[in-house]
Order: C-alpha cells, then structure tokens, then sequence
C-alpha cells in the first residue's frame, strides 16, 4: 500500500495514476456468496473521547456477530482523532476473546512502523488462539511523524515495504527464520509460535452459538460464516495449495502496491474512496502482473475470491435520511481527525474538501434504504467479481446509532444478497 490505509482517502500526496480500465475483463465470473464486514476505525468524533471511541468499536464488534455479519475489520493509526486504535492486532485479541464465529482481520497493519517478526508472532498467536478466525491485513502506511516516532525512517515508507513484507510472509509460514537485508539482519532463530500448525477449532456447540457468551438472550445463526469455506481456503502458494496459517491480505491503493500484492499472491484491500471503475483498474494491473509473475488462470480465480473492498453503509428508510445522517457527523470528523496529520519530513499534504468527499462517499456505497443498499452491493460485486465488502459503519459517530445500524445491516440487507 503506498499510505495510510484509511486516512489517505482525504489526506493524499501525489500518486502514480493507474492505466485506463480494460472493460469488464478484470472482474472474476464467480456465484459464491456476497459477505460483508463491519469496518470499524475506532473514529473519534468532535466532543467525544478516547473511550467512548474505543466503546463503541467493541460493542460494535459484538454486535456484528450477533447480526450475522462474516467479519470484523480493525484500522490503526498514531497520534490523530481520525482513529484512536494505535495497534490493530492488539484490539484483534481483545474482540477474537469477545466473539465466537465471526472472523476479526486488521486494516490495516503498518508494516512500515512494526517490526515484521513481531507482527508475525502476533498473528500466529490469534491464527492459533482463535480456531483461524484472524486475518492479518498490512500496509505501507504513509509518510507520517509516526516514522520518526518508532525510529524507522522515511525510506522504511518509501523502499521498504516488500523486503518487510516478504520477511513476514517467510516467519508466518516457516520454522526457523533468519534475515541478511537492508533493513534487517539477524541470524536464523526458530518460530515460535508457529502460525503452520493446525488452529485450534471451537467445539461445534459454540461455532453453532449454542453458548450466549453476549449477556443478551438473543441467539442469532451466523448467517455469512461458513466452517467449510475458512479463511485460508483460498490463498495460494506459488504451487497452488493453501498456505497454512493466517491469511494475508494486502492495502492496494497504487501500481506499486498490486504488483506487490500479484507477485506474492495475496489478496487486494481496496479503499472506500475507490468506485467501481477504480477497481476494476486495478484488478486488470493485479491480473497482468500475477500473469507475468507465472501463475495460472485458475489459481487467479481462487485468489480473486479472497479481494475484499472497503466502503460505507448506512440504512435507513429513505435514502435522504440515510445520506443527511453521513452529511451530518462525517464531514467534521474528517476535518478534526485528518487535519491533525502531520508528514515526517515536511513534504506537501493535500486534502479533499470533508464535505464534497462524505457526498462522494454516499454516492459510491451503500447508502440508503435496505433495497438500495443490497442493490448497490451486489452491482459492484456484478461489475468487479468483489465479493467480499469491509463497510464502514460508524459513520453517524454515535455509539446507538452505529449499534442499530449494523443490526439492519444483518436484518434487512444481509437477507437480500443471496
């Protein structure tokens, strides 16, 4: 990923422009089934404080199982209001401990300001603690005063993130580990934990919610999570069969970052700012390199199931209640949280106006009534061959309003997409 995983949907420095979409091509023709996450960044609205934000993260997380959603998605930052969970692997095992079924992922996590081997001991320990319910989503973060904070640097930002990455990927799915790098150099020591040994799977009673650990009474079948389609099922290796251990997904918002992710043969994170012909770009950039990097036709297609993109849902009963709700409490918290970004070497920072951007937002996701929301969810997936959706939520800054809207997600919406 070339930077913040979510704040840079506003804050933004120059990019290299992606090439023009090849038409309907880069999508994946595939009948599995829409799944949607709750994307949750821990926002800290204007008059509210550092618990309450957090909160409502957590209850939120809860009641998205209860709600039937396949997953939970957690973002991290450092030092701004735009979100005030500094560790998202961290927050991960407190919510794997207050869940049973649903799947609990990171997006993202900073690689550029972590230690790879450090991350990696993280997400063996949830993989193996939580019967293979987490997924390690990592980026390269952006250029930041987060890099001189933790000590590594702005060239960790701007040339270091595949020697970081591929360091991870060998400690998440190896026994011993040594590194002889740039940026680390250490001699070979052994894994421990290791992420390749089997998960240790919940009994059938408490995947099946037999045992309210919630405290509300209310048992609700998991709609979207399926025991026989877990997480790894459909991540390769370079010679076709699943990886053993947690899945990796990668924040795409770049040239650099897709190639990054096709040679490895991981699976995309696309931002919310992304609209559909976006994705599709990026797609068709994702299929050339994993092509020109060996693989196959059919290894793309089971990968191309793992992509999931990020966006924004809020369901109401008219679509103008639904977008005034947004146009309310979004545009300020933008403006409170991004402008408290600071860049690690003074380089120039431009920012989307709050207010244009939260319209762009609704206009691109699924905002409005439940029918309008499924339609719009299932358009994209139509058009792109996306199937799996990481949908911010808390949108409306309040931890009630956030609540009920994530229960209407599961009762109204979820119903919709087949």
């Amino acid at each position: 990923m070339t930077r913040t995983s979510t704040a840079t949907a506003v804050a933004t420095t120059p990019a290299t422009p992606l090439p023009a979409a090849q038409g309907a091509s880069a999508a994946t023709a595939d009948t599995a089934p829409v799944r949607v996450g709750a994307f949750l960044l821990s926002a800290q609205f204007p008059g509210q404080t550092h618990g309450e934000a957090l909160d409502r993260t957590v209850r939120a997380a809860v009641e998205a199982e209860q709600a039937g959603l396949d997953s939970v998605w957690l973002a991290e930052h450092h030092f701004v209001p735009y979100g005030v969970c500094p560790n998202a692997a961290t927050l991960a095992a407190l919510l794997l401990g207050r869940t049973t079924r649903i799947g609990i992922g990171t997006a993202v996590s900073v690689l550029s300001t972590t230690h790879p081997v450090a991350l990696g001991e993280q997400a063996a320990l949830l993989h193996l603690t939580s019967g293979g319910r987490f997924t390690l989503g990592v980026g390269r973060g952006g250029p930041w005063i987060d890099l001189d904070v933790f000590g590594s640097g702005v060239d960790a930002f701007e040339e270091g993130f595949p020697e970081r990455l591929d360091l991870l990927l060998r400690w998440l799915r190896g026994s011993r580990v040594g590194a002889a790098g740039p940026q680390f150099s250490f001699p070979e020591v052994a894994v421990v934990p290791r992420a390749t040994e089997p998960p240790r799977r919940p009994d059938l009673g408490a995947w099946l919610g037999l045992a309210d650990r919630t405290g509300a009474g209310v048992l609700r079948f998991p709609r979207q999570r399926q025991d026989a389609d877990g997480p790894a099922d459909e991540q390769l290796t370079t010679v076709g069969r699943p990886p053993a251990g947690p899945p990796v997904v990668v924040a795409c918002t770049s040239p650099g970052g897709v190639r990054t992710a096709a040679e490895r043969g991981l699976p995309m994170l696309l931002g919310m700012h992304s609209g559909d012909d976006d994705k599709l770009r990026m797609l068709e950039l994702y299929r050339s390199a994993w092509l020109a990097a060996g693989r196959g036709e059919e290894q793309l297609r089971r990968v191309a199931r793992r992509h999931v993109a990020a966006g924004v849902a809020q369901v109401d009963d008219r679509t103008s209640a639904a977008r005034a709700t947004l146009l309310r409490a979004m545009p300020g918290w933008f403006e409170f949280g991004l402008g408290a970004h600071r860049t690690v070497d003074g380089r120039e920072r431009k920012m989307r106006d709050p207010r244009q951007y939260t319209e762009l937002l609704c206009d691109l996701h699924a905002v409005g009534t439940p029918r309008q929301c499924a339609d719009r969810l299932l358009a994209t997936a139509e058009r792109t061959g996306i199937r799996r959706f990481a949908l911010l939520a808390e949108g409306s800054g309040d931890r009630e309003a956030t609540l009920h809207n994530i229960a209407r997600l599961g009762s109204e919406v979820l119903p919709q997409l087949g």
